[in-house]
């Protein structure tokens, strides 16, 4: 039996992980009633993964206000009828001893919903999208303000961890990127006015939340225009200093670009953060084996191996791992029989 880092206890703050697995945030479009909450499909996708013995599962991007929801069918956080349905939904993934982790959310100019739509800049992602309204300074104090009250219903229904959804080409990689960030005020130009905004949000989250806290990012732009590694190692390095515990480190998504993905393809952003800003980093991308998950770790590329789509295909995964690292991990009690 090997000794895996990978099936190791990782302790953030006072949260301890029973290994480094982390189910990635994964948009489930399952709230058909479009009100934004749990419905039975979440409980039975995401407690599955409980019982499967991942580490930490993190719920889908969850928006913090109606207008900020990717699609209408995402869950959302913007009110406190949302805090029970997520609470049943944590209490049951904690049945089974996993961690528990929510994205807030703010889909800006790549929203679907009907009526308007914000961003930094009146500028759509692409031909064929609305374009949003570019964002008073009032449209910039209340959204701050939906994403403190979001951590503080986070809090409520009783997650270990929150991350803060900075990637993809949402709303925060949208102030974030001078590709989608055309404003000539304090929120943009520079690159410290363009990280304004995400340091505002981060600043009033910790108000009303004092646990782990994590940002996602999307580490590379795939434009020679847009933000290159110096600029994610200096953004990295301020949100150390606000008291960020952990980046996760994703890719692409603020402009209409190919991207040839390929095993472990983000994992090499994770590592030079990890290295040159000196904060805990997650690694994701096409990560499928236990093999390629322990040669992350134990190289020191990362702290903690975000999976995605290996976990729709395979709720116990954890136990695929292990089996093919030869690690005994025990699984719910009722699986004595067969694992």
């Amino acid at each position: 039996m090997m000794n895996s880092k990978l099936f190791s206890p990782y302790t953030i703050k006072d949260v301890t992980l029973k290994n480094r697995i982390v189910m990635s945030p994964m948009c489930m479009y399952s709230s058909h009633t479009e009100d934004g909450k749990v419905c039975d499909w979440h409980l039975t996708h995401y407690i599955s993964r409980a019982v499967g013995q991942v580490g930490l599962i993190m719920i889908e991007a969850t928006a913090v206000t109606r207008q900020g929801q990717i699609s209408p069918q995402d869950l959302g956080i913007w009110e406190d009828e949302h805090i029970d349905g997520l609470k049943q939904l944590v209490d049951g993934m904690k049945m089974y001893g996993s961690k528990t982790a929510i994205q807030l959310a703010h889909a800006g100019r790549k929203s679907t919903h009907e009526g308007e739509i914000i961003a930094p800049s009146a500028v759509p992602f692409n031909e064929s999208s609305k374009v949003p309204k570019e964002m008073s300074l009032g449209d910039i104090s209340d959204t701050i303000e939906a994403f403190k009250r979001g951590a503080r219903r986070s809090k409520e229904a009783g997650f270990d961890i929150i991350e803060i959804h900075g990637a993809h080409g949402y709303l925060i990689n949208e102030f974030l990127s001078p590709l989608s960030n055309k404003r000539e005020d304090q929120y943009g130009g520079s690159r410290e006015n363009r990280f304004r905004f995400l340091g505002e949000i981060i600043d009033n989250v910790k108000t009303v939340w004092d646990g782990p806290l994590f940002v996602r990012i999307s580490a590379d732009e795939y434009h020679e225009e847009g933000n290159n590694m110096d600029d994610f190692i200096y953004y990295s390095k301020e949100m150390k200093k606000l008291g960020v515990d952990l980046i996760d480190c994703s890719s692409g998504g603020v402009i209409p670009v190919g991207i040839n993905p390929y095993p472990g393809y983000q994992v090499k952003y994770a590592e030079t953060l990890r290295k040159e800003a000196e904060i805990a980093t997650g690694a994701v991308g096409l990560i499928t084996t236990g093999v390629q998950a322990e040669e992350i770790l134990q190289n020191e590329r990362a702290d903690l191996i975000f999976v995605a789509r290996e976990l729709l295909r395979d709720p116990y995964w954890p136990r695929t791992a292990a089996k093919e690292l030869n690690v005994n991990i025990e699984g719910a009690k009722q699986y004595n029989a067969a694992w």
